[in-house]
């Protein structure tokens, strides 16, 4: 059993990862404040039902619990007391479900050591990226990871807090660490705050390693470059120094991209096993591609024009093994790819972008989490679901590639093995 603890989890793609790869495990704690993502996550790894706690309780009842959480509705900022005041009963049970079922810690600069689970076995870290991002900085999130500088990026400085209190409380470090982020960490501007938070982690008692990989390398059709990072606990043992030493000295980008390649675990999956493309109009698939249609209008052609075409209207799939990244829009410019279609509508362009299924879909997850996702989707108010369209699509973009992380944890469960056939 692997006990593993995920900070700014999100949808649950290292929980995904590590059961594909076979491995049992418990979530013995979960961080995450967007109510949309942390419901998705409950909704695709333990159930889609209510607790019977939550079932019991009436609005209000709820909300004075829900309050006093600090709860965001964009992964952005918080939202108000008024705001989640507006959220149907139905909507507050979910919440209330889901922080209860993930075991959510929810606000992490309000999580102290004294909260965090010990004898865990695998950490992971994937924190915000908008300060980061090349598309963060086209908006002017350039704040990047300064310390104190109030930047959504600048919450890994949390997680170091986090675990100095553990450390300074007596309790036992988690034994390994995974971070995932974006590659421009690695930047001129970013880089001197990327070294002093891989010396803070050695001053905890971890040696670290990062490594630059790209979720096309590793069986999935689409072009995302990430920068990972494992960190292992080897305190004041040099014998375990020793092996994570010379195990991050034989391991390479390519070495990882190989052995996952030549793993039972690997297979690879083509554009066109992804696309949801169909001709039954009454179709639920048909409805999810309409609702996906632009307008025709100059700006929505111009997307179609400056945009590469992952299926024409001949049928055919681009030449491409890949797509773009997944981003957390799809009607933009530039986007991940188009695809042909006519709906048949008055006023309606004929090309489509990617559903959010298909969004999901090319981040590793599969038809039946996507439907879980939408079983889960009560009305937030008269006529608005939980989850539209365009929430779905956003989830996706700010999640892991399944099978990128898949590949990696192949190369933490490699290492586990080592150190523990050595004791």
């Amino acid at each position: 059993m692997l006990r593993i603890v995920e900070l700014f989890s999100g949808i649950g793609s290292q929980a995904k990862a590590l059961i594909n790869l076979g491995r049992r495990i418990e979530v013995q704690a979960t961080c995450e404040w967007d109510i949309h993502a942390f419901i998705a996550y409950d909704a695709i790894h333990n159930s889609t039902g209510i607790i019977p706690e939550a079932a019991q309780k009436n609005k209000e009842e709820l909300f004075n619990i829900l309050k006093n959480y600090t709860l965001s509705n964009n992964g952005k900022e918080a939202m108000s007391s008024a705001t989640l005041h507006m959220y149907s009963e139905e909507v507050m049970r979910r919440i209330y479900t889901a922080i209860r079922r993930t075991n959510n810690l929810v606000d992490i600069s309000k999580v102290s050591g004294k909260e965090m689970p010990e004898e865990t076995d695998l950490l992971t870290y994937s924190f915000p990226c908008q300060d980061l991002s090349n598309v963060g900085a086209f908006h002017h999130y350039n704040k990047g990871i300064d310390k104190d500088s109030g930047s959504r990026s600048s919450l890994l400085w949390e997680v170091g807090r986090i675990l100095t209190e553990m450390k300074d409380e007596g309790r036992t470090l988690p034994r390994f660490l995974v971070m995932e982020n974006v590659p421009t960490l690695l930047s001129d501007r970013h880089r001197p705050n990327f070294i002093m938070w891989m010396n803070e982690l050695e001053e905890l008692g971890y040696l670290s390693q990062y490594f630059e990989l790209n979720a096309k390398d590793f069986g999935i059709p689409q072009n995302r470059p990430r920068l990972l990072m494992l960190s292992v606990f080897v305190g004041d043992d040099e014998r375990k120094r020793d092996i994570v030493s010379k195990f991050f000295n034989k391991t390479t980008k390519d070495s990882i991209v190989k052995d996952y390649k030549d793993s039972r675990f690997y297979h690879e999956i083509r554009i066109q096993d992804l696309l949801r493309i169909t001709d039954d109009r009454d179709s639920l698939l048909w409805q999810e591609a309409v609702e996906c249609t632009p307008n025709d209008t100059p700006s929505r052609r111009k997307i179609w024009r400056d945009n590469p075409v992952i299926y024409n209207e001949n049928g055919e799939y681009i030449h491409e093994t890949f797509i773009r990244t997944i981003t957390t829009k799809q009607d933009r410019n530039p986007n991940s790819g188009n695809i042909y279609f006519d709906c048949g509508l008055e006023g309606r362009g004929h090309f489509r972008y990617l559903t959010p299924r298909e969004c999901m879909l090319f981040m590793g997850f599969t038809d039946e989490d996507y439907d879980k996702l939408i079983s889960a989707n009560p009305e937030q108010r008269v006529h608005s679901k939980l989850f539209p369209r365009d929430k779905i699509i956003r989830m996706a973009g700010n999640s892991i590639p399944v099978k990128l992380l898949e590949g990696f944890f192949f190369q933490v469960l490699k290492l586990d093995r080592k150190l523990r056939r050595s004791k």
